[in-house]
């Protein structure tokens, strides 16, 4: 993937590659994979978890699981190639390779609808509550997660597999851009309707100072979610547009030049996620406790 996204703009323009050393992208695939199995485990343990929007936390977690084991191998394989043991250019090495890249274009789509599909889950819950039981069902969540498996896992084969043909090009990033704007404007409508709810408790006479925190607490908690999405996939997803419509121009290979500083922020996003997601939810740092306290009760007593 790093390949065939930065190679070409080398001859095309006097900016340098910017390079990332591999220990930073192992750092964070090791800190995604123990974040994200956390919240696997905790969902799958916890039957007060098994609820739609837990589903697709831990379908989340699942795809930020899958491509954080892909980039820990791939700097694996990489060490090895720098130590001579590793042909890059050998028919099992390319495959593997294709194979990898194909697992991590298929984890990237799976997580921005992942997250396209916690942001209606969250948009019916405030504007529909009544209705949401009857909405949300567990079939529509099997199936809406069904649908997800699917389109990315076919547009992860095709991405790489096909990758000079436009039309593939455009079937992988049609989608991205599109669950990207619905994700904008959901998480833009629901911090309005926050803030104005916020506004309108602060200015009701008698008001209990809790109930304004609680409703600044909700209008925080959607800025951060947007604000963190925004820094962390419009660099990566810049780089998509440049690739499908400014190929030519020296200022954007300039920009591509930038493409590792851009998968980090990228993947990074896979460890900011449980925080938000997770982290903040009382159901499941109750879990956490109990599980660490099982743990530790468990490595004490062996140890006797």
């Amino acid at each position: 993937m790093n390949s065939s996204t930065s190679a070409p703009f080398k001859n095309l323009t006097d900016c340098a590659e910017v390079q990332v050393p591999s220990q930073v992208f192992m750092a964070i695939a090791v800190a995604s994979l123990s974040e994200n199995l956390l919240v696997i485990v905790a969902v799958i343990k916890n039957r007060n978890l098994h609820s739609p929007m837990y589903c697709f936390i831990c379908n989340l977690a699942v795809f930020n699981t899958i491509s954080s084991l892909c980039k820990a191998l791939e700097n694996i394989l990489l060490l090895y190639k720098q130590a001579g043991h590793f042909n890059s250019l050998g028919l099992l090495e390319l495959n593997i390779d294709d194979f990898m890249d194909s697992l991590l274009c298929m984890c990237f789509l799976g997580s921005i609808f992942s997250i396209l599909a916690i942001a209606v889950d969250r948009y019916i819950s405030i504007f529909h509550a009544l209705r949401y039981h009857t909405l949300m069902t567990m079939h529509r969540v099997v199936v809406t997660l069904s649908v997800i498996w699917v389109l990315c896992g076919t547009s992860g084969v095709l991405m790489i597999g096909f990758f000079q043909a436009a039309t593939v090009k455009i079937f992988f990033v049609v989608p991205f851009f599109t669950a990207l704007l619905l994700i904008l404007l959901l998480y833009v409508h629901m911090f309005l309707l926050a803030r104005h709810h916020a506004n309108r408790i602060a200015s009701m006479p008698g008001s209990q100072a809790r109930h304004r925190q609680s409703g600044l607490r909700g209008a925080l908690t959607l800025t951060i979610l947007i604000g963190v999405f925004v820094i962390c996939w419009a660099p990566f997803s810049l780089h998509l547009l440049i690739m499908m419509i400014c190929l030519d121009n020296p200022y954007c290979e300039c920009y591509r030049s930038l493409f590792q500083l851009h998968v980090v922020l990228l993947v990074s996003h896979a460890v900011i996620d449980p925080a938000i997601y997770a982290f903040r939810s009382t159901e499941l740092r109750n879990t956490y406790k109990k599980m660490f306290l099982c743990s530790a009760s468990r490595f004490f007593k062996e140890c006797v």
